[in-house]
């Protein structure tokens, strides 16, 4: 089951980078962009986190916050968020609950093999807690800019 827009956002608890817990309830009274991507240093996950990266003062000026899920570990994030300077937040969800309870941890075939993974989607959260606006299956290259023209 995906979340959809004005169903609460279920509030979470998960690791950053730096090994700080951090709680979407932190975010209460700012809209937040939650976005989940497959996997660090992965063509597609490297293209959406620069166009975040390179939107990010865009996203500051509105008062948004920025969120990146994926299931890799701390050192996976700290390595891919300093090699592209990333000045927004990566959530470690390694069991994939997180993205489980936001209907984005699925079956999925990649060379003939099936596994559980992240489903590139996105949530955009307003300040009050509920979804605003989901994004299912996107396009990495101009998905930032896309939430900014939105919005």
């Amino acid at each position: 089951m995906t979340l959809k827009p004005g169903d609460i956002a279920p509030d979470f608890q998960l690791l950053d980078s730096m090994g700080n817990l951090i709680h979407l309830s932190d975010f209460r009274g700012r809209r937040v962009v939650l976005y989940f991507y497959p996997r660090d240093n992965t063509p597609g996950c490297t293209k959406e986190a620069c166009g975040f990266r390179d939107a990010y003062s865009d996203y500051q000026a509105r008062d948004i916050v920025v969120l990146g899920i994926s299931t890799d570990d701390a050192k996976s994030h700290t390595k891919f968020a300093t090699k592209l300077k990333l000045p927004f937040l990566l959530l470690c969800d390694p069991e994939g609950k997180v993205a489980t309870v936001y209907g984005c941890y699925k079956l999925k075939k990649f060379m003939g093999k099936e596994f559980m993974g992240i489903e590139r989607s996105t949530f955009v959260i307003s300040p009050d807690g509920t979804i605003e606006k989901t994004y299912l299956k996107v396009k990495p290259e101009s998905h930032a800019a896309e939430i900014l023209a939105q919005l």
